[in-house]
């Protein structure tokens, strides 16, 4: 019989997988841990796996090339910068992904930084805590009103970010690498250059894949642009952005705030600097999540995984190319 195995993820369990996979005819092997997610242990796991299921498994070339019966790995969200596509692709194994399943939630979660941040609210929250009752000492307090909102990469999030963006009362600019400056989204955003968005936005919130190109996309050179009372918002890859660059401009009152939910290295230790700067609002890579989305991100993950073993076509793939050899093994 064929078996799928989970090979890491942050769930807690992997009840909901195993009912689904089983349903399907299919053996499942579970790990509910993080531990397992270096290619040791998971060339250790998945020895005799028709397909992988994982949250954050570094499945570099190594893994695929003691794996050749393997025949899909299926990711639990969208970016599959975990994944050596290329080594996958050459082992005829396809890499399955949940596109778009976190539109709505993440885009939330990115207007809900902003606003804390804006409005100081875990700063004002912690002091109350400590009986203090006075919001001026944590002055100064923004408004939506008169800022502008600038969303970086025009995916399905950013796009929903721009139009909750709007609604609240901010002006919206956006840039895209498939944006031309000058010329407006369907939507009547207008698209500006990267630098001219930095220049002018009093919001930068990030909304693009994490790709060589946009490795560091926000860094130390580019900051300077920025206006001394700018906020930057991630809740996209954590690499997108150089954290340590941040907390640096946040330290030296070069920025005014940051609300960060995906950091380069995770978890993050409370010693990093970005957790030492002021004027923050950080979120343990939560922005993913909401009950109503995680069943959404599990079932279709999982049935991907599951229309491959079967010799289906899945409803994703990023390597379409490799299907044919997935699907023949």
């Amino acid at each position: 019989m064929a078996t799928i195995v989970m090979t890491d993820n942050d769930f807690g369990d992997c009840s909901f997988e195993r009912q689904m996979v089983e349903a399907a005819g299919i053996d499942f092997v579970g790990y509910s841990e993080l531990a397992g997610r270096e290619p040791a242990e998971l060339i250790k796991h998945l020895q005799n796996a028709d397909g992988a299921i994982t949250s954050y498994g570094f499945y570099r070339a190594e893994v695929f090339e003691a794996l050749p019966q393997l025949k899909v790995v299926s990711k639990t969200g969208t970016g599959v910068d975990n994944i050596d596509v290329a080594a996958a692709t050459a082992n005829g194994t396809a890499v399955c992904n949940v596109p778009a399943y976190g539109t709505e939630v993440v885009s939330d979660h990115a207007i809900a930084l902003t606003l804390a941040v804006l409005r100081r609210i875990n700063e004002i929250d912690a002091d109350m805590r400590q009986g203090i009752w006075d919001f001026r000492r944590r002055r100064p307090l923004g408004q939506v009103h008169g800022r502008t909102f600038g969303v970086v990469g025009y995916g399905n999030i950013g796009r929903a970010a721009a139009r909750k963006a709007r609604g609240l009362g901010f002006n919206v600019v956006v840039w895209d690498h498939k944006g031309t400056p000058g010329r407006f989204t369907p939507e009547d955003f207008p698209y500006v250059s990267f630098e001219d968005l930095l220049r002018t936005a009093d919001v930068v919130s990030f909304h693009t894949a994490l790709v060589p190109a946009t490795h560091h996309l926000l860094n130390a050179d580019n900051i300077k642009l920025m206006k001394d009372d700018a906020v930057v918002v991630n809740t996209s890859r954590g690499a997108v952005i150089d954290t340590d660059a941040v907390a640096a401009a946040l330290q030296s009152g070069k920025l005014w705030g940051a609300g960060i939910d995906v950091f380069e290295h995770e978890p993050v230790s409370p010693d990093a600097p970005i957790c030492q700067a002021p004027h923050t609002v950080l979120t343990s890579h939560a922005a993913y999540w909401s009950e109503e989305s995680a069943v959404e991100l599990r079932t279709r993950c999982t049935q991907n995984a599951i229309d491959v073993v079967l010799g289906r076509q899945p409803e994703a793939c990023v390597n379409p190319e490799a299907l044919p050899a997935a699907l023949a093994k």
